[in-house]
């Protein structure tokens, strides 16, 4: 983990953890059901929804928008 990841909380470390391992073994995984308990307090459930029947979020994701490009800068304000 990096510095800032250290100060993460109990939670957001057990998920950073189910991130990299679901990354890592991605290509074992792939096309098995998979479960991840938990001792913490919350009760989640995450489920894979293809994006034809996700209208809601199909459809949001293909909204033509302008966009107003902005440089990025690497000085914040009052420094």
């Amino acid at each position: 983990m990096d510095s800032a990841q250290l100060n993460y909380t109990t939670t957001e470390k057990e998920l950073l953890a189910i991130v990299f391992a679901l990354e890592k073994f991605h290509s074992y995984l792939l096309g098995s059901k998979i479960i991840v308990y938990s001792d913490h307090e919350f009760d989640i459930e995450i489920r894979d929804k293809k994006g034809a029947e996700n209208s809601v979020a199909d459809h949001l994701s293909r909204i033509e928008r302008e966009s107003n490009l902005m440089p990025i800068r690497d000085e914040f304000p009052n420094e």
